[in-house]
């Protein structure tokens, strides 16, 4: 099994929990790529601007570096300039030739056996599946520490932010603008996924990736239009789908999604 798997690296902040997080993700990935690579030939990649090029680590793949932001798209209270989603995934499915693509974000540290199970998966007939993390202490600081992150168990946490998808559904997917780094991101990915695999799959229980901490700055009122911005991008392409596809169920992913959306326009729960 050839699984590819990219992140976006970036020059955060000395202060900020991002700063803390990418050496601990980057080391747990190659460290992972080592473990299982009896069952999986992994290949790691970055999607990154060029000012972030020398944060990408020794061992990835850097693609071609990202030639514009949300900010080209359309005008925010607090600039941010952050990628579109489809501008990394498209550096991924044409620069590598994996059968399994995935993303994750920059802050999601691996088990050792991670690659080892994604590949079990896509053996056992999945051809999309989304992995939920695990939330253990914001304590830990450093790669030096990574033993002991390994062994806490932590929290379930509902959020999305692991994605492995066959190669042959990328072609079509419908990502419109929308951004990584605000809230609706994991919904637009999983709504391309749910409607076009054979076999899509939310594991939300496994300890298999994890989070320092559950901090939560997208979710910060100043940010509140790029994640109305993520919302309406997501909402087009449920549309799209649905027009090609038929009606949702509602009680269903990616349907849920449509319910949401109704539910907050009319104030009514259908």
């Amino acid at each position: 099994m050839r699984i590819a798997h990219i992140v976006n690296p970036f020059a955060a902040a000395e202060a900020s929990d991002l700063a803390i997080a990418q050496p601990i993700t980057f080391t747990t990935m190659k460290n992972a790529a080592s473990f299982g690579k009896h069952e999986a030939e992994v290949s790691l990649w970055s999607a990154q601007f060029s000012e972030d090029l020398p944060m990408v680590p020794e061992g990835f793949s850097p693609t071609p570096d990202l030639e514009r932001s949300i900010l080209d798209v359309r005008t925010f209270h607090i600039p941010r300039k952050l990628p579109l989603i489809k501008d990394i995934l498209d550096r991924l499915y044409h620069h590598s030739d994996a059968r399994c693509l995935v993303y994750t974000n920059v802050d999601i540290a691996l088990q050792p056996y991670f690659y080892g199970l994604v590949a079990r998966f896509f053996q056992q007939g999945y051809d999309a599946f989304v992995i939920n993390r695990r939330t253990i202490p914001g304590t830990f600081k450093t790669v030096a520490e990574i033993p002991l992150m390994l062994a806490e168990v932590g929290e379930r946490h509902p959020g999305w932010d692991c994605f492995a998808f066959e190669r042959s559904l990328y072609p079509e997917f419908k990502l419109g603008a929308a951004c990584i780094g605000s809230g609706w991101i994991g919904r637009v990915m999983i709504t391309n996924m749910a409607c076009l695999a054979k076999n899509f799959n939310v594991f939300a229980d496994l300890h298999l990736t994890f989070h320092i901490g559950n901090e939560k700055v997208w979710r910060s009122g100043a940010f509140d239009d790029y994640t109305e911005h993520n919302k309406n991008e997501c909402c087009k392409i449920l549309l799209a789908f649905e027009k090609k596809y038929g009606p949702f169920d509602r009680k269903q992913l990616p349907g849920r999604f449509l319910n949401q959306l109704e539910t907050t326009a009319t104030g009514t729960r259908k």
